[in-house]
């Protein structure tokens, strides 16, 4: 088991990494919106990105089980 420090020391650059590509592709999308002139029909996948962002900034989750709500919010907006 890692403690505290080693887990983040672990496994922030690679963590780093997966929210750059979420926020890589967010501003693809907003440029999409500016150069199209419109929205996509359906945002929702957009929207659930933004949601699960939510659950993941609660800074100290008591249950520490963000995973397991992201898997499941991700099992009800598909």
């Amino acid at each position: 088991m890692l403690s505290p420090q080693k887990t983040l020391d672990t496994y922030y650059l690679e963590a780093r990494r997966d929210l750059l590509e979420v926020a890589a592709m967010l501003d693809r999308y907003d440029q999409a919106v500016k150069r199209n002139s419109e929205k996509a029909q359906d945002e929702s996948k957009r929207f659930s990105l933004l949601q699960a962002m939510e659950i993941l900034s609660e800074p100290d989750h008591p249950r520490a089980d963000r995973a397991e709500r992201l898997l499941k919010h991700f099992a009800e907006t598909s």
